[in-house]
């Protein structure tokens, strides 16, 4: 498999700074977490609770497209990308950018959600938000999607192997 730009992507609490960070390992690409690119305004404003809109999103979207456009070799981007547009910015300079769903449904990821410390992204209500707001791959998207109630190695192996076939389908 060559070196890919990949963004893991889902509602908080999905596991995608776990997975994103194993998967960069396994393809020795670099890991970044979107969540380190929120200005601290937005960070404020969702520790208490408030829910981000498009246009607070708006430069941080900008600065993680410039990221992944400017990455020389292969990465690995934890973002949430609930959007369509969210991930066609991102995807805007990089018509190779793959991305990882991974799927879980609302109780699944409020159990695992519930159990974190030290992340500025609390409550149910905010979580809530995030499904909202979600609007799913379509099969036309390219996404490959992963149920996340799989163990996280069984979840790295399906992605590995998807993104070797998804890769195998671009050369072609």
């Amino acid at each position: 498999m060559s070196v890919s730009k990949i963004i893991v992507m889902g509602v908080s609490g999905c596991g995608k700074s776990l997975i994103g960070t194993r998967l960069a390992e396994r393809l020795q690409v670099p890991f970044f977490d979107a969540d380190d690119f929120h200005s601290p305004a937005n960070v404020a404003k969702m520790a208490s609770g408030v829910p981000l809109t498009d246009s607070d999103r708006s430069g941080w979207l900008d600065d993680l497209a410039g990221l992944v456009e400017g990455e020389q070799g292969g990465l690995v981007l934890a973002c949430s990308a609930l959007k369509r547009a969210y991930r066609g910015r991102l995807r805007s300079g990089n018509p190779s950018l793959q991305f990882v769903y991974l799927k879980g449904d609302m109780e699944t990821i409020w159990s695992r959600h519930s159990s974190r410390e030290d992340h500025y992204f609390n409550g149910r209500t905010m979580l809530e938000s995030q499904f909202r707001t979600l609007e799913e791959p379509e099969p036309g998207e390219g996404v490959i999607v992963v149920d996340v109630r799989e163990p996280p190695d069984r979840i790295v192996e399906r992605c590995l192997s998807a993104l070797g076939t998804a890769e195998q389908r671009q050369e072609n």
